[in-house]
């Protein structure tokens, strides 16, 4: 049997979803909370990696008990789940899937949103939860900027160095800048992302707000595959992972 879950988490205090030898992750995290549950090692299988301090607002993940496993109902294992979970990671849904199923390759769509507290002065509630930016952003300007990025293209311009992806072709399928109150939010839905892809796009829609980059010159970064061209990489700690579609 393999089931689908959804989780909510705060990734301040972890290096990320995948396991690694230098700090806590929310997969370690998961892989502990379901070994106590079934007592026994269990195979849990994230929908991406997450960057040490990024969020998700709904994560995806699947577990396959095995056969010999204390038998939990599905419906039961988010609240079992989250007895044994730190209280910055939140299970809140579960649903029995076909063992065809995967939880990173069957994904059709992610959509990401990146947080930027844009008021003067900072505000303390948002620290760890978006970037502040003090400097006024013109939310219509990085708006128009971002819909250059919907479309199939290769964005090697916008991922980081050190990863080891060969195929970096991607679609974007949908941008949104939106303005609410002090705080700005970009929004980007796409069949896949390459590693930082979305803090270079957020750091260069902001170069753009600032008048370093102009809206026009967007297409022509991606199409330059050239890294340096693109703008800075926004931190890590402003986002979020919104939703995945299967």
């Amino acid at each position: 049997m393999k089931i689908l879950l959804k989780a909510r988490f705060d990734g301040k205090n972890y290096c990320g979803w995948q396991v690694q030898k230098n700090g806590s992750s929310i997969q370690g995290q998961i892989n502990k909370a379901a070994a106590e549950i079934y007592n026994t090692e269990i195979k849990v299988t994230g929908c991406s990696r997450t960057d040490s301090g990024v969020h998700a607002l709904e994560y995806c993940f699947t577990i396959e008990p095995p056969e010999n496993a204390p038998k939990i109902p599905f419906e039961n294992l988010p609240s079992a789940l989250n007895i044994k979970l730190n209280d910055d990671i939140s299970v809140f849904e579960a649903k029995e899937v076909p063992d065809s199923f995967h939880a990173r390759y069957s994904v059709k769509s992610k959509t990401y949103e990146y947080l930027i507290d844009n008021g003067f002065y900072k505000n303390p509630f948002m620290l760890n939860r978006a970037w502040h930016l003090k400097k006024h952003l013109d939310e219509n300007i990085m708006e128009a900027a971002a819909k250059e990025f919907m479309g199939k293209y290769d964005f090697s311009a916008f991922m980081a160095s050190g990863s080891d992806v060969s195929d970096t072709v991607r679609t974007v399928t949908n941008t949104e800048v939106l303005r609410k109150g002090d705080t700005v939010i970009f929004r980007v839905s796409a069949d896949g992302f390459l590693y930082n892809m979305v803090r270079i796009m957020t750091g260069t829609l902001t170069e753009v707000s600032y008048g370093k980059i102009s809206p026009e010159k967007i297409k022509e970064i991606i199409l330059s595959g050239d890294r340096k061209k693109a703008g800075l990489t926004a931190p890590a700690y402003g986002l979020y992972l919104k939703n995945v579609l299967y």
